[in-house]
């Protein structure tokens, strides 16, 4: 059974509050049941001194959908969870080998939740990129691509499991260069020599930081140090051409995540452009049609226009990559509406006719106010 030091999510913790799920010691004897409460802040310091660990599956049943009191709080605290996610990730990234394990654990809970409550949420989430320049590049890029091969894994129907392992390769995939990666989204001089072959053992550090940390599952480290290797045997860091399938999907996320960000030579491309460069890379891999039609041709967070001349807030994927579910946030006359209306771009009179950068939206679209059109559709 997974578990997770209780230091490694008292983010989830509110003093005074009934618990989400059970606290135990470091030997799985049970201290506070779910429904009782930590009571202040000398309490839980004192519990985690102790080394306190909570069960995965609990944290992670806590906020299932279908559990309605803790679904509906969780829809409601959506962006600032998914910020909250983001300082875990960037916590357990960095964190000391004797930790890295568990707190890798504690954060790949907290945003499996997040993503069973609303795959459309996080889809926008890599979609919506920040510009370049904010936030730490290799941190949100490694939650971007773990997402992204989440979302393809579970178009496949992959089981939890599996999921899971996708999600926590990408996650980890560049673990070796991650400080690198944030100079290089700014950096517009050539490669020297030494980033060159920082980039190259990238795959076999990473390998070995997740290997000194006690992670041992094959098909996660596998996946890791294959993630660059191609078909053709042109790739790196050992140039074979017998790769997994894990890896392969990591491949493509990365690629097709790194697309949809802005760098300090180039603008971000839209997920239109982004799923066109995959198409041409992989036309024939299941694996990368997976990731494409996973997002759609415009995936939700995504600003359009209709042939009706409405702007709207495309919310949710529809039957085809390019007819999603659209909330309308103006008329035809292009003013802003007071109560957005629900489109399907399916039908003619609604189909979508333009993809228009974030600023064209006629009102401020906040994560709160996205998150709140995606829940209402």
């Amino acid at each position: 059974m997974r578990v997770c030091s209780l230091s490694s999510v008292k983010n989830r913790i509110v003093l005074g509050q009934p618990l989400a799920f059970s606290v135990r010691d470091a030997d799985r004897t049970l201290l506070l049941a779910r429904g009782q409460v930590i009571a202040d802040g000398a309490q839980l310091d004192a519990l985690m001194r102790r080394g306190a660990i909570v069960e995965v599956h609990e944290l992670t049943e806590a906020m299932r959908p279908g559990r309605p009191s803790s679904a509906t709080s969780l829809r409601d605290r959506l962006p600032e969870e998914w910020d909250r996610g983001l300082a875990d990730v960037r916590n357990a990234l960095s964190a000391a080998p004797e930790r890295l394990a568990e707190a890798l654990d504690g954060a790949t809970a907290l945003l499996m939740s997040l993503i069973d409550c609303s795959p459309e949420m996080a889809l926008a989430q890599v979609v919506r990129q920040p510009e370049s320049g904010s936030g730490h590049y290799g941190v949100t890029h490694s939650l971007h691509a773990a997402t992204a091969c989440q979302a393809a894994a579970r178009y496949l129907g992959w089981g939890p499991d599996d999921q899971r392992r996708a999600f926590q390769a990408a996650l980890t995939m560049n673990l070796g260069m991650l400080d690198l990666q944030a100079r290089l989204s700014s950096q517009v001089s050539p490669l020297t020599s030494m980033q060159r072959e920082a980039i190259h053992e990238h795959p076999i550090r990473s390998v070995e930081m997740l290997s000194a940390a006690g992670i041992d599952d094959h098909d996660w480290l596998e996946a890791v140090l294959q993630h660059h290797e191609t078909p053709d045997g042109r790739g790196y860091p050992h140039g074979i051409s017998d790769i997994g399938e894990l890896a392969e999907m990591l491949r493509y996320a990365d690629v097709y995540t790194a697309r949809l960000s802005s760098r300090a030579n180039r603008p971000a491309m839209s997920a239109a452009q982004a799923g066109r460069e995959l198409h041409q890379m992989a036309a024939q891999s299941p694996l990368a049609a997976a990731l494409i039609k996973a997002f759609g041709i415009f995936p939700p967070g995504s600003v359009v226009r209709l042939a009706s001349g409405e702007i709207g807030l495309v919310v949710k994927n529809g039957d085809k990559a390019h007819r999603p579910m659209v909330s309308a946030l103006t008329n035809a006359n292009g003013e802003p509406r007071q109560s957005p209306v629900l489109r399907d771009s399916s039908r003619d009179d609604h189909a979508i006719v333009a993809l228009l950068p974030p600023h064209a939206s006629p009102i401020r679209l906040s994560d709160e106010r996205i998150a709140m059109l995606i829940a209402g559709a």
